[in-house]
């Protein structure tokens, strides 16, 4: 029998968890309804979708699964629609960042039996279907928070269904999970719009800060240009959590005034190595979203063709390039090209040909 999936929102990560599922799946049937009519067009054109539904559709009683894919409110409204739609073997989840309320709704309409909270630990700055991608979440973790009453065959399903799109699944309660992304999820995205704001407050009228931030600046801030509406949502979703995650992270700036302040440099010293330790035992975890990467840093002259040169140099050798960008503080990175490579040994050879040419390479 063939496994129908339901979509109700096609936006980022509901058409990137479609596109993944057709990749992997191509004999599944799946059905989506979206708000913009458009978009449900453009999905059933390119092929990931074989069905448009509507906003109320009784269609939706065949899924297998169905996943609410739309901003909390909408989800809310979609769950009382489905209550009474969705047969007893259905695995209904959602893709929101915070889980503590859609459960509580969800123990309220007495759906936890068919209810898994999910998370694809993966994203964009962009929003829409146009900027969705089937590889999104490969190799990112995607959590799930069965409901207090779900079967371990649901879960198991569930958890098949996420390993097949080449993510990793990982279950917790979703009370651990609304806990640690308050911690590694929504408190950095508060950080970095803090951190852009005091900037934009500390300014000169010539706008000098604006003009010289690059570098490390662009790199820890770069969540602050995610969507507003979004992040306002699930800070008002979680707000205990990020509360307690907050006071920690300002005692910690406390400390770090002080330290600054009175001149501890043996504390200023131990700050900073613990951190760099910290997040450098981050590249060697064996699997994940943070594995480990494979990458060079290049000067190379500020001229025409200079990048296309050292990529063509890569290509006669048939090595594959991930990822390539300029990095324009070249102090903080030592070089002025980041070149990211799949493999390690891609990465050395990289490093021969390049050098050969009298390239100047780092390595961090």
């Amino acid at each position: 029998m063939t496994t129908t999936i339901g979509f109700i929102g096609l936006g980022l990560i509901g058409g990137s968890l479609a596109k993944a599922v057709r990749k992997a799946h191509p004999d599944y049937q799946l059905m989506a309804y979206n708000r913009t009519t458009e978009t449900s067009l453009q999905a059933k054109q390119d092929g990931i979708i074989d069905v448009i539904c509507d906003e109320q559709d009784m269609r939706f009683a065949d899924c297998d699964f169905i996943f609410l894919c739309t901003p909390v409110e909408q989800n809310m409204k979609y769950l009382q629609f489905l209550k009474d739609v969705i047969n007893s073997q259905c695995i209904l989840s959602d893709v929101g960042s915070v889980k503590g309320t859609i459960h509580k709704q969800v123990t309220a309409m007495g759906l936890s039996a068919s209810f898994i909270g999910g998370h694809p630990m993966a994203g964009s700055e962009k929003t829409g279907y146009a900027s969705s991608k089937a590889h999104l979440m490969e190799n990112a973790y995607y959590i799930l928070t069965p409901g207090e009453e779900v079967s371990l065959d649901k879960i198991s399903k569930y958890v098949d269904l996420v390993a097949s799109i080449n993510a990793i699944p990982l279950v917790l309660t979703h009370e651990e999970h609304d806990y640690i992304t308050a911690g590694i999820s929504h408190l950095p995205h508060i950080i970095a719009a803090s951190l852009v704001n005091l900037v934009q407050k500390l300014d000169n009228p010539e706008e000098h800060m604006k003009m010289i931030a690059a570098g490390g600046f662009k790199d820890i801030t770069r969540i602050a240009s995610s969507s507003p509406d979004m992040w306002q949502q699930i800070c008002l979703e979680n707000p205990e959590n990020i509360s307690k995650v907050l006071d920690d992270y300002i005692r910690l700036l406390i400390q770090a005034r002080y330290n600054v302040e009175h001149h501890e440099a043996d504390a200023l010293y131990k700050m900073f190595q613990s951190s760099r330790d910290y997040r450098d035992s981050f590249d060697i975890l064996p699997k994940g979203p943070l594995k480990k990467t494979y990458e060079l840093y290049c000067d190379i002259e500020d001229e025409a063709g200079g990048i296309a040169a050292i990529a063509t140099i890569l290509a006669m050798d048939g090595i594959s390039i991930k990822n390539i960008g300029i990095i324009h503080n070249r102090e903080f990175e030592q070089g002025a090209l980041r070149i990211e490579f799949y493999e390690e040994e891609a990465l050395t050879r990289g490093i021969f040909l390049l050098q050969k040419r009298n390239y100047i390479i780092h390595v961090r």
